[in-house]
Formats: C-alpha cells, sequence, structure tokens
C-alpha cells in the first residue's frame, strides 16, 4: 500500500485486515497503527498485507538502507544473532545478489518473523525485508509467497529506489496473496 501518513497508512491497513479476518476486532486497529507507525519511523518503501488461504495474514515491510559499504551475504550474516533465531541461510536471489534470511520464533508466546536482507555488492546499499506473522499460522504459506517476492528483487542505478523501495508517488498494492 502506498504509505502517505500515518494515519492513512493505519487506516488502509485496517481496511485490508479487517476484510481478510472478517472481523471488527479492536486488535486489528492496534495492530494496523503499530504498523503503520513502525513503517514510517523506519522510513519503509512497502507495507504490504501478505496473505493464503491456509493462513493467518502476515504483515510485509520494506526499504533500501544505506550502509557504509558494499557488504555479501557472509559478512551480513556474521552479525545476525540471538536466541530467538532458529535459522540462518545464506544464499543469492534469483537475480543474482547475495542475500541472508533469518527465521525468528519467539521462545515464548505465539508468532514468527522472517528477515531478508539482499545486499547490492555494488553500492553502499540493502534491501530489508520484514515479514511478521503474529500468530505464525500457516507460516510456511506466507513466508513462502514473501520468498518468491523478495527473490526477484532488482537494485536499479546507483543512488535510486530499488524495488522494494516505494515509487514516486507510490501506489496502492492492497494485498500479496497465492
Amino acid at each position: 500500500m502506498a504509505l502517505g501518513t500515518p494515519e492513512r497508512t493505519a487506516a488502509e491497513l485496517l481496511a485490508v485486515l479487517r476484510r481478510l479476518k472478517g472481523t471488527r476486532d479492536p486488535g486489528l486497529e492496534v495492530s494496523a497503527t503499530q504498523a503503520a507507525e513502525l513503517a514510517h519511523r523506519h522510513g519503509a518503501g512497502l507495507l504490504a498485507v501478505v496473505e493464503h488461504r491456509d493462513a493467518d495474514p502476515a504483515l510485509l515491510m520494506a526499504g533500501v538502507v544505506p550502509v557504509d559499504r558494499p557488504t555479501d551475504a557472509g559478512e551480513l550474516g556474521f552479525h545476525l544473532d540471538g536466541p530467538s533465531i532458529r535459522e540462518v541461510t545464506r544464499g543469492e536471489t534469483a537475480t543474482g545478489y547475495p542475500v541472508v534470511i533469518v527465521e525468528r520464533i519467539p521462545v515464548t508466546g505465539p508468532g514468527a518473523q522472517l528477515q531478508v536482507v539482499v545486499s547490492d555488492p555494488d553500492h553502499p546499499r540493502i534491501a530489508v525485508f520484514t515479514l511478521h506473522s503474529p500468530t505464525g499460522r500457516g507460516w510456511l504459506e506466507v513466508a513462502g509467497i514473501a520468498g518468491r517476492f523478495v527473490s526477484g528483487v532488482e537494485f536499479s542505478g546507483y543512488g535510486t529506489r530499488s524495488a522494494s523501495a516505494r515509487p514516486p508517488g507510490g501506489t496502492s498494492g492492497r494485498s500479496a496473496r497465492r
């Protein structure tokens, strides 16, 4: 979805979540507001709902982040650690960029999170994608959909935004689904 003001982003996200969940659960409004504020605070260029018929909806947030110097997947993976990390995978996207994928499963409580960092070896920037499922139900399905999306990331010329970033003027993508 296009990231306008935090309030507009929260309202659009809430409408999508209510449509998907088929309920007016007050917790959805809190979740939508928190996600919108987080996306704006971190300068995300993408905020999307990933859905699958056998899963609860998950949120995908992405943005391009400048770094001090170009990095590779091995170097990125070295900096990722923690008790909730289930798996760290290094590889290459379908478009040839180094990638590190980190799956986090909370030690206590429900939910799951996937962070994907795609490095541009030619320029000092990375694309960071975070997929979050509050319940974890259908995690493999939504993670697979997000993975197919992320695998096609392309960095444009130096100083331009990647496919993960918001295009000028933004576009409204309501949700990714399979």
